[in-house]
């Protein structure tokens, strides 16, 4: 017992309710690429004729699978930490071994806008990541496919930085004083997903990189500027994403 629940951490891999309860025989290509890049994976996908393997089933969407190859899959990632590491789960369930997630997140140091970012590691401002690994301040991200990432984006001539990120639930109480506390530890970006998704994987024994790119910036805490939310990265996100998850 803890005084707080969210540090009663059980490592006990099975739970009541598995992942992939729905699909048992489901059987998925090894690599998926995981952007979160809106109804643009729908879009790509049917302008390419992709065939849907599968779906995962909210209450509130459907999210197909997409095949784009024999050893790759795409899917939209949807938006926030619960949701986002339920639907990882229910992939590497159904054999995703390899995911390459891509996303924007808003800059806390002075970034324009459509800036690439590698994060390097993750801090744990969210609930999900608590239920797969032990309390700690920080998930480093794996470091294999960090280097994959960066040999891709050196390769197609997009410059990026690395940094750290701040993993939060809560995109209205990126207050003043935390911003400056976490830039100050070392976060050049924040967003609400990398902690939750880097655990998930590490708790399944999956392999995890993830790219960003900058969208609003809370580098001024006095002149919050939402830019254009990075809609020009959107489409070259999704097919760096892609390239990536084949590049196995």
């Amino acid at each position: 017992m803890n005084d707080f629940p969210i540090l009663e951490y059980d490592p006990n891999p099975r739970a009541v309710l598995e992942p992939g309860h729905d699909a048992p025989d489901l059987r998925l290509p090894q690599s998926a690429a995981f952007p979160f890049v809106g109804d643009c994976v729908d879009d790509y996908a049917r302008a390419r004729d992709l065939p849907v393997l599968a779906e995962f089933v909210t209450i509130t969407k459907r999210y197909p699978v997409y095949r784009v190859s024999e050893g790759v899959c795409l899917c939209q990632a949807p938006m926030g930490a619960p949701v986002a590491a339920s639907f990882l789960d229910w992939l590497i369930a159904g054999g995703v071994r390899r995911v390459i997630a891509a996303g924007s997140c808003g800059a806390l140091i002075d970034l324009p806008e459509n800036a690439f970012i590698l994060p390097r590691r993750a801090l744990r401002d969210e609930g999900t990541s608590y239920h797969y690994l032990p309390p700690e301040r920080w998930i480093v991200l794996d470091a294999d496919m960090r280097e994959q990432i960066a040999r891709t984006l050196a390769a197609s001539n997009i410059p990026y930085i690395e940094t750290d990120t701040w993993t939060t639930d809560a995109i209205f109480r990126e207050t003043p004083e935390r911003i400056a506390r976490y830039r100050a530890e070392g976060c050049g970006a924040v967003e609400m997903e990398c902690a939750a998704l880097a655990a998930v994987a590490r708790f399944r024994g999956a392999a995890f990189g993830q790219f960003l790119y900058t969208a609003d910036s809370l580098a001024n805490a006095e002149a919050y500027d939402e830019r254009d939310w990075g809609a020009a990265s959107v489409l070259p996100a999704l097919k760096l994403c892609v390239k990536i998850a084949s590049e196995a």
